[in-house]
């Protein structure tokens, strides 16, 4: 057993992580005070509500930056740790911005990788099953995530909806709002959104459909296929897996899902890390009542979901979306879900 095991997680939090973030912040100045903080965390629609929020703000004017899953590559973290978090805000001080809209995560705020920073404003946008590997309880998540709402000046509420693109820009307007943004400008700088990569995003759509979306949660992965099962004419194919060393609760639970609402689930790898992905496949089967296969490559999988769409058939990617790496082992190999789809149409000839 390693000394990570025994020792308590909130011990190696306040021991370990709450001093290197005090640390970083003394070495570059504690530039989360020099900036008006925008805090966004949730289970599922904080990338989104961040891009679209920036969107806003940045067309009306407002000398912003941000910080997400997406914006900052290479660190295969939402979240960063302290010293490249507060690199990167000492970068936009220098560089003369005012706003930053920050993608916050439940492990961030659980081991203080946000320390020091001045959240003026905090929206959590859902809060549904996730992460109870790190967390253990469902409870702790949920304090992990309050957290936010804590530390920000202003917690800022909005009006949920069922459809989730929906939920994602109320919460993006109730902050604009806050801001001091009218109805009107914010009206105008949500028809100019270009989206956001690998969020829902359609990358053909004749003679069948092919989405390619980051969902890797129960609930996102619910409301994701809802709303394409209203947008496909045809037989609905979802394709995903479930990441290796991550919560394994929610394996079942995922292929309980796509077994209820896709006519067909490829169940295949997603980052298996030290796990063996037939098992990861295999307990996600478990709760699959609908129709499945097993493939545990990837492209395999993706190459056999194209191959069988025809007219009005909708293909949904999910799990992997922007990401340019997929771990086997302790090795991040070179992924590209875009790539992927181009290789299956070529093999496939569609």
């Amino acid at each position: 057993m390693s000394l990570r095991q025994l020792v308590p997680q909130r011990l190696i939090n306040l021991f370990w992580h709450l001093p290197q973030a005090i640390l970083a912040n003394l070495i570059y100045g504690f530039p989360g005070r020099k900036l008006t903080v925008i805090g966004v965390t949730g289970t599922s629609g904080k990338t989104s509500v961040c891009h679209l929020l920036f969107h806003i703000l940045k067309t009306n004017g407002f000398k912003v930056a941000l910080i997400s899953t997406i914006s900052a590559p290479g660190l295969h973290v939402t979240n960063p740790d302290p010293f490249p978090l507060q690199k990167m805000l000492k970068k936009l001080v220098d560089e003369g911005c005012k706003y930053l809209v920050l993608e916050v995560t439940s492990h961030g705020l659980d081991q203080y990788r946000n320390w020091g920073i001045k959240f003026k404003y905090g929206l959590i946008t859902n809060i549904t099953h996730e992460h109870l590997d790190y967390h253990k309880t469902f409870d702790r998540y949920r304090q992990a995530k309050l957290k936010l709402l804590k530390m920000a000046e202003i917690p800022v509420k909005f009006q949920d909806s069922d459809n989730f693109v929906k939920a994602n820009q109320n919460a993006a307007v109730a902050i604009a709002k806050k801001i001091g943004l009218t109805c009107p400008a914010i009206a105008r700088s949500i028809k100019t959104f270009p989206g956001i990569p690998g969020r829902m995003e359609f990358v053909k759509t004749k003679p069948f459909s092919i989405v390619i979306d980051f969902a890797h949660k129960p609930d996102a992965l619910e409301k994701a296929l809802k709303v394409l099962r209203k947008k496909t004419k045809g037989k609905l194919i979802a394709v995903f897996g479930c990441a290796g060393l991550r919560d394994r609760l929610k394996r079942p639970m995922m292929g309980k899902i796509s077994g209820r609402l896709a006519d067909l689930t490829l169940i295949t790898a997603e980052d298996p890390r030290t796990e063996e992905v037939e098992e990861i496949c295999r307990q996600i089967a478990g709760g699959c009542q609908g129709r499945y296969e097993i493939i545990p490559d990837r492209q395999t999988a993706i190459n056999r979901a194209i191959a069988r769409a025809k007219p009005g058939d909708l293909v949904a990617l999910f799990g992997k979306a922007h990401e340019k790496s997929m771990c086997f082992g302790k090795i991040e190999y070179p992924w590209s879900e875009y790539q992927a789809v181009r290789k299956a149409l070529k093999l496939c000839k569609h």
